[in-house]
């Protein structure tokens, strides 16, 4: 049982080695992910939660420290949340996948659920966007942040069932702390 980890870091270390002999150098973060540095630090926001789907509404405060991961191929972000529906933690990845040409982003929380989007930059205006099963039912989403400033953006959180009609369940401002 304690030699599974040894045996995903040699397996990790072999796919390393394999994939530097099959491209001759060490892969290099992609240029777009200089764009999420606006990011890098720590971040207050307030928002609204609307009744809904996702249960009664009010209030919720978040804390996200947004950091490099070594490597500089993942912006790590640590989130803790209160509020009137609860209290909890996520951590999540974003990146960029070169292939497909898009931001990704994958989150862990404290209330069980993992979340996977891919995103888009129009100008000042990041659009992530991913499905997700609520109530049994599957559901697209979309969080869309516009940044108002290099220490200020505002977002909200919407969700469809048919990718068209869409219902706005949260919006808030952030700020960078200093």
């Amino acid at each position: 049982m304690k030699r599974t980890p040894a045996i995903f870091l040699t397996l990790a270390l072999f796919l390393v080695a394999l994939s530097v002999q099959s491209f001759g150098q060490m892969p290099t973060p992609a240029p777009e992910l200089k764009k999420l540095e606006v990011l890098s630090g720590t971040w207050n926001s307030e928002a609204n939660l609307k009744p809904g789907p996702m249960g009664p509404g009010g209030k919720m405060a978040m804390m996200d420290k947004y950091e490099w991961m070594p490597g500089g191929f993942f912006l790590v972000l640590h989130s803790s949340f209160k509020g009137d529906m609860g209290d909890g933690t996520a951590t999540s990845f974003m990146g960029y996948n070169s292939d497909d040409k898009q931001y990704t982003y994958d989150e862990f929380n404290s209330m069980g659920q993992r979340t996977h989007s891919t995103g888009s930059i129009d100008g000042d205006t990041w659009t992530w966007s991913g499905e997700d099963k609520m109530g049994g039912q599957m559901m697209k989403n979309r969080f869309i942040m516009k940044m108002v400033s290099p220490t200020s953006y505002t977002y909200k959180f919407d969700i469809s069932q048919d990718g068209t009609n869409w219902t706005t369940v949260m919006d808030g401002k952030a700020t960078k702390a200093k």
